[in-house]
């Protein structure tokens, strides 16, 4: 029996909008002619797996459409819940309809998630089908490359899990990873019926009104119309909580490839500088006495930029009206003036500068400074600087 992907696609991005009105969802911007769910799709293409079940909302359904449209996928089905009730109530819901089959293996996986090696992946997959049965539930855990309190980690004992830590300051990520804890993933593989047992023990009002609003559901053109009156009456909790922490049967696919959920500019800074090759272009080099800059990828409401900053180069003294900035030092020991802090950065470190913040690089040093600066706002021009002080006499 093939592997029915399930692809939850409800997320609102709003850890990278905090104070937009309009945020885009994670799932949707486009990096560079390409999307996090349009990646996602082209994984799920191979060999391994049937057609794909996307779990969306009404605000969504055209885009995801139109994913599905570019991605040449023509067997599918979106499941469309009528209001947010966090990924219990979205994951029961998706292995409720009737077109699986109860031992059918499921796998879940999130609409914005990074995930380069896929053959690793799906090999991992494939290896552990025949260990899935009605009770037990396998997730997926990354390596991790640096101690972040950005995730969610998990400890094993023989492969099982044996404790879940929830996004931990990095002091204790430190002494999570010497216990060789994972990163968790929140991508989870098992079969329809072990979904349904977990759920009728441990979350009775869950499993109640999600059947109820699959079982009253409206279908039209692969799309399931889950019931509002009864969707509404499930307990809005993450799978996590309801699921997770409450069985004991959870085993460990351990995985070590490059993964990201794109979830923070830091995240989006560092993929860019990783596939700086790809986003190159000599005419978008510009020179500065202080170095040069590069324009990587112009987006929509944000800018990519990598900064060269020369031996004994500094910028002017100054602020935004219109964006803020996200730095990643990526080479070098820049000094930063943030309004009345002054401090040295390192290579991995990064920084936000806050919308009307007046701040500064220095490179007093006899190496090179390289940046990958995000910036975010209304207007991303050169004109949007207001410079107090400047080596160079640019101030007017």
């Amino acid at each position: 029996m093939k592997i029915r992907p399930v692809i939850l696609c409800g997320g609102a991005g709003t850890r990278l909008w905090p104070n937009a009105k309009k945020h885009q969802a994670k799932q949707f911007i486009d990096f560079g002619n390409w999307t996090l769910l349009g990646k996602t799709l082209e994984r799920v293409k191979a060999p391994i797996f049937d057609a794909p079940i996307i779990s969306t909302n009404a605000k969504y359904l055209r885009q995801v459409k139109q994913h599905l449209q570019k991605h040449k996928i023509r067997k599918f089905k979106i499941v469309l819940e009528p209001a947010k009730r966090n990924t219990a109530p979205a994951i029961l819901s998706t292995a409720l309809i009737k077109d699986i089959p109860n031992e059918q293996p499921l796998m879940f996986l999130a609409a914005d998630h990074l995930i380069e090696k896929v053959g690793l992946f799906n090999k991992a997959i494939k290896k552990q089908q025949k260990k899935l049965n009605q009770n037990n539930i396998f997730i997926f855990g990354i390596k991790p490359t640096i101690p972040s309190s950005e995730f969610g980690y998990f400890l094993t004992r023989n492969n099982k899990v044996s404790r879940f830590v929830e996004k931990p300051k990095e002091a204790k990520a430190k002494q999570i990873i010497k216990k060789k804890g994972y990163w968790n993933s929140g991508m989870f593989y098992l079969r329809k019926d072990s979904i349904i047992n977990n759920f009728k023990k441990y979350q009775p009002n869950i499993y109640r009104n999600c059947n109820r609003a699959v079982t009253k559901a409206k279908y039209k053109s692969n799309v399931y119309y889950l019931n509002k009156q009864a969707f509404t009456k499930a307990t809005a909790k993450s799978f996590d909580y309801a699921i997770l922490e409450k069985t004991k049967d959870i085993n460990a696919i351990k995985l070590d490839i490059p993964w990201s959920d794109l979830g923070s500019w830091k995240e989006i800074c560092k993929m860019y500088g990783r596939n700086k090759r790809h986003y190159f272009k000599k005419k978008n080099v510009f020179h500065r006495p202080w170095g040069s800059y590069v324009n990587l990828f112009n987006g929509k409401e944000f800018l990519i930029k990598e900064l060269y900053v020369k031996p004994k180069g500094i910028l002017s003294l100054q602020k935004h009206h219109h964006r803020a900035e996200h730095w990643v030092v990526t080479h070098g020991k820049p000094k930063i003036t943030l309004n009345k802090k002054y401090f040295t950065m390192k290579p991995d470190e990064t920084i936000f500068i806050p919308l009307g913040a007046i701040h500064r690089i220095e490179n007093p040093y006899k190496k090179p400074v390289k940046i990958i600066e995000a910036q975010v706002g209304s207007i991303l021009k050169e004109t949007d600087i207001v410079r107090f002080q400047d080596v160079y006499g640019r101030v007017k």
